[in-house]
């Protein structure tokens, strides 16, 4: 018998995946996270762990996205052969219209990341379409759908390596960790694809990620074949790295480690790792003719108590408003602060458009003199917000920009996620400048930190314009001061030692 899917029934299936994911933590990923919160002992890391769980309980209550970068999407259909479409349309078409609604709809609009021309004009398709579509055949009269939506600073640091038969994947996996920094926001998971192709190593990593995280319970029960044994022996190595939450050093870097295989060349070893963030996110279900798949929200009851607020006791409070560059050098680094006042906002395109007039003689829209820059690109506002999620963006892209904005504009001070490259490091150590770090995976939490917001310049890059927000007690923490001293090569250094030493608990 034949079963006839509907398109707006597929369409309106995927709109409401998207918006679904985009404020509901997969409920494996809660639980986990909040056993790496109880166990963890590095007090930074503990903070981290703890914005993130407040947000995502945040996200849940108040429908809006986990994370300001709210993806390119991913759909997976596995389509059964006795399944017809009653389509006016192509599948990708259909698919795209569900993207389309989904990132549009006016209670929770989306971030639009996507762009139509990926080398030179590089235009915000405005709507996040296209979507990465992926199709396969199976037996049977239903079609399973998985929808996906990944963060840019996470699908950087995707890594791909064709390695020798006899090379040891392990040695790979520990070699390459610490390369990919912490802009993918840990904790997350790690999928890893090895064999067939290059190109299918890359599919099966990616599809690795849509499985649930179950590494708690594997460790329960303990490894039943070669590949168990594989995800455990990566699981605790790379932990015993002692990266951390938002690579500030600690005890969980990964949740859970994936590994999906395939038949191989007999002169191929081929290898890829894609990370999932700290906003994991992705939707399964199924469509059997019936009618709009339905989507089960998570319980509260999933989440931990634990609810972040600020440290007034241990932070220092900053006015963004009368600082000097005498005071920016004055701050230690770890040393968490609470920013209060006016700040601007920038990110990739703004720096590149400074540079140009900059380079021209041009004058600049705004002053950037004993001013602190924020990299975000935030999410529109809807109903009283000032505006959307804004949580911090990778900074290693602004690393390139870095003496020039010190040198030329007067900026005296950074805010991003991850770390900065040696270039970043030593201009921030010869302008006597800092890097704060905001935590990744926490943008609504730091919204509401954000009691205004205009746009100052460039208005035409959409999301990439830089604005001017005032604050009141935003949390970073100082992780480059004006010595150059950094705490994401600090901390992972210490607690790969500490852990060393000390039991990592199962």
């Amino acid at each position: 018998m034949t079963t006839v899917i509907k398109q707006d029934d597929l369409i309106q299936s995927i709109a409401d995946a998207i918006q679904f994911i985009s404020y509901y933590h997969p409920a494996d990923y809660i639980q986990h996270l909040a056993r790496a919160y109880e166990r963890e002992e590095s007090a930074a890391a503990k903070d981290a762990i703890a914005q993130i769980l407040t947000n995502s309980r945040m996200c849940a209550e108040g429908k809006r996205p986990i994370c300001q970068d709210t993806g390119i999407v991913n759909v997976f259909l596995k389509v059964g052969m006795d399944v017809r479409f009653d389509l006016s349309c192509t599948l990708q078409e259909a698919c795209d219209e569900g993207v389309r609604r989904g990132y549009l709809d006016p209670d929770n609009k989306l971030r639009a990341s996507v762009l139509s021309d990926p080398i030179f004009e590089r235009k915000n398709t405005k709507d996040n379409t296209p979507c990465i579509l992926h199709v396969e055949l199976v037996p049977g009269d239903k079609v399973d759908v998985q929808v996906a939506s990944k963060g840019g600073g996470s699908e950087n640091k995707s890594k791909f390596a064709m390695l020798n038969p006899s090379d040891s994947i392990v040695d790979w996996v520990l070699k390459t960790v610490p390369l990919m920094g912490a802009g993918w926001c840990p904790p997350g998971m790690l999928g890893i694809g090895i064999g067939g192709t290059a190109e299918k190593a890359m599919l099966m990593a990616k599809q690795s990620l849509m499985e649930d995280i179950d590494m708690y319970e594997l460790l329960q029960r303990g490894p039943q074949n070669k590949l168990e044994e594989l995800r455990i022996e990566l699981y605790e190595k790379v932990n015993a790295l002692g990266i951390g939450a938002q690579g500030l050093g600690g005890l969980t870097t990964v949740l859970d480690i994936k590994i999906n295989t395939y038949p191989t060349h007999a002169a191929s070893k081929p290898i890829a790792m894609i990370p999932n963030c700290a906003a994991t996110r992705h939707a399964h279900f199924v469509l059997d003719g019936s009618g709009v798949a339905h989507l089960t929200p998570p319980s509260l009851s999933d989440w931990p108590d634990v609810h972040w607020a600020p440290d007034y006791n241990a932070s220092k409070q900053v006015n963004l408003d009368t600082l000097t560059k005498e005071e920016v050098a004055s701050w230690k680094p770890g040393q968490t602060l609470l920013l209060n006042g006016k700040m601007l906002t920038g990110r990739d395109a703004a720096h590149k458009r400074i540079q140009d007039m900059l380079a021209k003689g041009e004058p600049l829209p705004v002053d950037f003199t004993n001013r602190v820059i924020y990299y975000v690109g935030p999410v529109d506002p809807v109903r009283d917000e000032v505006v959307g999620p804004a949580g911090p963006t990778t900074a290693t892209r602004m690393d390139k920009f870095t003496d020039m904005m010190l040198e030329k504009t007067g900026l005296i001070a950074m805010i991003g996620k991850a770390e900065r490259g040696p270039v970043a490091i030593e201009s921030i150590k010869n302008h006597r400048s800092a890097y704060l770090m905001a935590v990744g995976g926490s943008a609504y939490l730091v919204s509401k930190a954000i009691r205004g917001a205009k746009v100052v310049g460039f208005e035409d890059l959409g999301m990439e314009a830089i604005y001017e927000f005032e604050v009141k007690d935003m949390p970073v923490t100082v992780a480059v001061d004006s010595s150059g001293t950094s705490v994401h090569k600090t901390g992972p250094r210490e607690w790969q030692m500490k852990i060393g030493i000390i039991p990592v608990p199962a």
